[in-house]
């Protein structure tokens, strides 16, 4: 009897209150329709959040049991995804998908991506409808000409949430990530790369923020900005 495969979403939230009632019931669904012989879990995780962010996501849980809520102390959306990736691993995930909390990216999108799993390591979305800004296209852009300066590799964006891995390829690079890492997505994405892992990328589109405020503004990219640049050259030297 063939095994159905078990798919682990991850969603990390801070502040999600207005958003995350909408973004788990559509991606509920992607769960229920690939629920790994009922060992499959849409994983949602409370970053710390000052609203009532994880006060909702475990009254949503309540109602369906393919759905863990969890929290943790504040690290930042890469400490979170860390954190959540290293659940799924634990947890005997075949598949690991992770997206956010903002609703920009969208469920009706993933069956494609589903269906390319066995042929590839990583299978990654890139932003080729946008509308989240012209700041945030300079960003990816300027993302994607440092890695091609300091690892010598081109990707196409390198820090989209939405990724499809297999769970035994990301468990061999993890401990490659240092913990609460904010970068998270990029530097698995330059390992992949580096390491020559199967990766397909595919388009999807990007809405603009659905609700709520961007806790990221010009200011702290910058700021992670240049210390991603000393984190980028000491990491390629492991690479």
């Amino acid at each position: 009897m063939q095994k159905n495969d078990v798919l682990y979403i991850i969603i990390p939230a801070y502040n999600e209150t207005e958003n995350i009632r909408s973004v788990v019931k559509e991606w509920y669904e992607v769960i229920r329709s690939h629920d790994g012989g009922g060992k499959s879990r849409l994983v949602v995780i409370d970053d710390g959040s000052k609203d009532d962010t994880y006060a909702v996501i475990k009254q949503l849980a309540a109602v369906r049991p393919l759905m863990v809520p969890l929290t943790k102390k504040n690290t930042g959306h890469g400490g979170t995804i860390l954190y959540g990736y290293r659940y799924a691993i634990e947890n005997d995930a075949d598949y690991i998908f992770q997206t956010d909390s903002d609703g920009q990216t969208s469920a009706a999108e993933f069956e494609p991506f589903w269906k390319k799993r066995k042929g590839y390591d990583m299978v990654i979305g890139w932003r080729r409808s946008r509308e989240d800004g012209m700041s945030r296209v300079l960003v990816t852009n300027t993302l994607r000409l440092v890695l091609r300066v300091i690892f010598g590799i081109w990707i196409r964006d390198a820090n989209t949430p939405y990724r499809l891995m297999k769970r035994t390829v990301l468990e061999k690079y993890i401990d490659m990530i240092p913990k609460d890492y904010f970068l998270t997505n990029v530097l698995i994405s330059v390992i992949f790369n580096k390491r020559k892992c199967r990766v397909l990328y595919r388009p999807i589109s990007f809405k603009n923020r659905q609700g709520g405020v961007n806790s990221i503004n010009l200011k702290k990219i910058t700021g992670i900005g240049l210390q991603a640049l000393k984190d980028f050259y000491n990491i390629n030297k492991m690479l």
